[in-house]
């Protein structure tokens, strides 16, 4: 999102840049320009000197921690766009927090790989008061989306409702695709012809999740694409929305299981493609697809 924003945000000033790891940051600002990209030292400063903060972090811990030191400096007027996936009812408490402190805080969670988030092209969900929705929205479709969900008015946790329901949908189709691959090689099909039908009727993502079981990827990559333990996260805020809710989110449940034997196996560093190498090891075949 940082680039995107830097090359077509139309930004009146540098884009400050602010990481837990400050390497990062530098690293990142040393592509651009002074004028462009410069990384702070510390959230306090980049506050001082910022209109409007963009929060991308893993989890509600992360999220909250941040945004109460945030909370430090003087943040009246200022826009807060928090656009990590965490639960409703944490981001309807951090909005409290902003708000209380005359600051204005909208809910943007996106959609998107990082592929999507490099080429500007992520769905982005903005929830909050229409002046607020109206006032991010030149950062988004255009910029670092290709589309919006404007859900103006609405409570801001309606927002990570549907991203944390959108996520079951990856969870599901990674699981189903995982089944499917193992089904097709242990009955004797083959991988080859079910990833035609794939790529036929289901291109896209799908067909992309399914090139990374097959081709290896999922076990081969230094850095995961969606880390286990943030897919874990995502399911448990899912499972823990469906119980509030009273109903069941059974396909979660059985993924989930898939992500802690993957976890189990390839550690921290496990990517959600590696269900399929959990599944492969429940049918006694092994982790790593040949």
């Amino acid at each position: 999102m940082s680039k995107n924003l830097i090359e077509k945000g139309n930004l009146p000033s540098p884009l400050l840049l602010y990481n837990r790891t400050a390497q990062r940051a530098l690293d990142f600002a040393s592509q651009f320009g002074p004028n462009e990209a410069l990384a702070v030292p510390s959230i306090a400063q980049g506050v001082s000197l910022a209109d409007i903060i963009f929060i991308m972090l893993s989890d509600d811990t992360a999220v909250t921690s941040t945004l109460e030191e945030i909370l430090t400096q003087d943040v009246t007027g200022k826009l807060i766009i928090d656009c990590s996936t965490i639960h409703p009812s944490t981001t309807e408490k951090l909005a409290e927090a902003a708000t209380t402190q005359g600051a204005e805080f909208l809910t943007a969670p996106v959609f998107g790989a990082p592929a999507a988030a490099d080429t500007g092209q992520l769905i982005a969900v903005l929830a909050g008061p229409k002046a607020t929705v109206g006032r991010a929205q030149p950062f988004f479709k255009g910029v670092t989306s290709r589309s919006e969900i404007d859900m103006s008015d609405e409570p801001r946790g309606k927002a990570l409702t549907l991203k944390l329901i959108g996520n079951s949908f990856i969870l599901n189709m990674v699981e189903q695709l995982a089944e499917g691959h193992v089904l097709a090689e242990k009955s004797g099909l083959g991988n080859g012809y079910l990833h035609q039908f794939v790529e036929s009727l289901f291109p896209g993502p799908c067909a992309a999740y399914s090139t990374r079981m097959l081709s290896g990827d999922y076990y081969k990559r230094e850095e995961p694409l969606f880390a286990v333990d943030l897919a874990r996260k995502d399911a448990r805020h899912i499972i823990s929305l469906a119980e509030a809710s009273g109903t069941k989110v059974h396909n979660v449940e059985t993924a989930d299981a898939h992500l802690a034997k993957l976890k189990e196996y390839a550690g921290a560093k496990g990517d959600i493609a590696g269900i399929y190498g959990a599944v492969r090891l429940e049918a006694g075949l092994g982790y790593e697809k040949d």
